[in-house]
């Protein structure tokens, strides 16, 4: 099998560049892609839509997957750095421990692409393409309170959980979803009955579904003895299913004690099928082949020497420098909305959901 590094070996042994396989038709060299995670469905479409894109363009393509291991992720991009990328695009597990391997690119006059999770700290971070994550939290916010709305009067018991305090997004996501439910908690239309607000307080490290079932179960076991759950702000699908196990455990999903409103994010199959079964209420669809996309195109601008489009200079602030952005529309979806959003657009096809 003539793997990458042959290929890197033949080609210096030669003194010029091999033209071989798709990617290097048009020798234009090495996209360095660094990816947080295999555990989530999105983080898979995201690589193999970007390896995609590159490859149309002329590009090989060097995609990496870290397993939510800080250190293997910073082993993997520094690899990327030694093989001579001419550009990173790093979705990080922490955005806060890449400054000394990010130096590294920048001194070797490598860009770095943040992709849909800031990386903090550190000026070596020359672009972001993502969505509206702000946006996101109000679209699960106004679902959330839709949903609750269209199950019966208030007032409305409702927990809340957020996403990985070491991913910049959860706080993003959160203060979406706060700035439409903070409002009707004031007012005591929604109650947190466990009190617990805030990410130091709702955060879930790494994503991970299997501690915020834990945290649910928590949460039932100390709060809802003689109170019902309406309602459980979710911001990403894992956590949702998690929560989900966690309410169907103590009897939710039945005629007698229906599911609470649950909400989500990122679409993945799982839950779209569990919106069909009536247990989870709503996701958010971000669509990343549109952002591998945007993010193939930038980079192709940037190499060419140009400039590239963006639509954000004020938001994302990452505590050195405000970080020149293209934002993505995410999309709120319910049950109704699948059909339209998700199969007709390609994203899925019918036998995927009925299956």
């Amino acid at each position: 099998m003539f793997t990458r590094r042959n290929f890197l070996a033949a080609s210096v042994a030669a003194g010029s560049l091999l033209v071989t396989g798709q990617s290097m038709a048009q020798g234009k060299g090495l996209i360095g892609i660094s990816m947080p995670t295999k555990s989530s469905t999105r983080w898979i479409s995201d690589g193999e839509s970007m390896v995609k894109e590159f490859t149309a363009l002329g590009y090989e393509t060097d995609l990496q997957y870290a397993e939510d291991d800080i250190p293997n992720q910073l082993a993997q991009i520094e690899n990327m750095v030694t093989k001579g990328a001419k550009v990173l695009i790093i979705a990080a597990i922490d955005g806060t421990t890449l400054s000394d391997v990010l130096q590294k690119a920048h001194d070797a006059g490598i860009k770095v692409f943040a992709y849909d999770r800031l990386i903090s700290k550190t000026a070596n971070v020359d672009y972001y393409t993502t969505f509206d994550n702000f946006g996101v939290g109000v679209l699960q916010g106004n679902s959330l309170i839709a949903g609750l709305k269209a199950s019966g009067a208030g007032p409305y018991n409702v927990e809340l959980f957020g996403g990985s305090p070491d991913d910049t997004n959860a706080f993003y996501f959160y203060d979406g979803a706060m700035s439409v439910l903070q409002p009707l908690i004031d007012s005591k239309e929604v109650v947190v009955v466990s009190g617990q607000m805030g990410m130091d307080k709702v955060g879930t490290l790494r994503w991970d579904g299997a501690v915020a079932q834990a945290r649910m179960d928590n949460l039932l076991s100390a709060n809802y003895t003689d109170k019902k759950v309406n309602g459980v702000l979710a911001p990403y699908d894992g956590l949702s299913r998690g929560i989900i196990s966690s309410l169907k455990g103590v009897g939710y999903g039945s005629a007698d004690q229906p599911m609470p409103i649950v909400t989500g994010q990122d679409a993945e199959l799982p839950s779209v099928k569990g919106m069909i079964a009536g247990e989870q209420y709503s996701t958010v669809f971000k669509d990343t082949r549109e952002l591998a996309k945007v993010t193939a195109k930038m980079v192709d601008t940037v190499l060419q020497g140009k400039e590239p489009e963006i639509n954000d200079t004020k938001t994302y602030n990452n505590g050195v420098k405000v970080v020149p952005s293209y934002l993505l529309t995410p999309y709120s979806v319910g049950k109704d909305d699948i059909k339209k959003m998700l199969v007709d657009s390609g994203y899925y096809t019918q036998d995927q959901i009925d299956n």
